[in-house]
């Protein structure tokens, strides 16, 4: 079971009194937590603190599977239905990302994929790990699933935090995210919530008690 950690940025600020070149952290919370927003405010303390690019945030979204790849799958429509869920990413390409992070550090910047909500696709190169960075935070939902091949990312963090968000506190944000950036009704974004992202925080859910820390959704 995790610890509860109530000083992230101080534990942060910590791990670079190490001599390891690099740390790859894990963030995981259940979609709506606020995952994306601590990330950046705690890179922000702890570059303001050191310098700049000394830590990066980054999010796991680059690695959804393409529109054309949900296409190729038995049932494309329940596929399109569920994108998002842990069978809709391609782990392994996260992994293999994350190693190529691990092994540059201090020598190469390394390309890291974001996602395009324009296109609804991934896009390559949206955002970049400074070879100097010592502190690599990734966040993301399924950064702690045991299937769906998601156990191999899973073991390449050195490092792994829960963010505790009171569940139906995120999943009502994500109800006004989807009318937001959707143009959608709050019937339709519920919709949405109730039949897909309720489902995935389930499956986030299970995971908690694989991380080493576990952080207050307020910090």
């Amino acid at each position: 079971m995790p610890v509860l950690l109530e000083k992230p940025v101080l534990r942060l600020m910590t791990l670079l009194e190490h001599p390891q070149p690099r740390w790859i952290l894990g963030l995981v919370g259940v979609p709506g937590s606020g995952k994306t927003t601590v990330a950046e405010r705690w890179a922000a303390a702890v570059n303001a603190a050191t310098a700049p690019g000394t830590m990066v945030a980054l999010g796991m979204d680059g690695f959804h599977l393409t529109r054309e790849q949900l296409r190729q799958f038995p049932d494309p429509e329940e596929a399109f239905a569920r994108r998002g869920a842990p069978w809709t990413f391609d782990p392994e390409a996260m992994a293999r990302r994350l190693q190529s992070v691990r092994e540059a550090a201090g020598c190469a910047d390394v390309p890291w994929p974001g996602f395009r909500h324009e296109i609804r696709d991934p896009e390559e190169g949206a955002f970049v790990v400074p070879a100097a960075a010592r502190l690599v935070l990734v966040e993301g939902l399924y950064l702690l699933h045991s299937d769906d091949g998601w156990a191999q990312v899973a073991a390449c963090f050195d490092e792994r935090w829960f963010l505790d968000t009171p569940l139906e506190t995120a999943l009502e944000r994500l109800t006004q995210r989807h009318m937001q950036v959707w143009d959608w009704t709050r019937e339709q974004a519920e919709h949405r919530v109730a039949t897909n992202d309720r489902l995935n925080a389930q499956t986030v859910l299970k995971g908690r008690e694989l991380a080493e820390w576990a952080v207050d959704g307020g910090n």
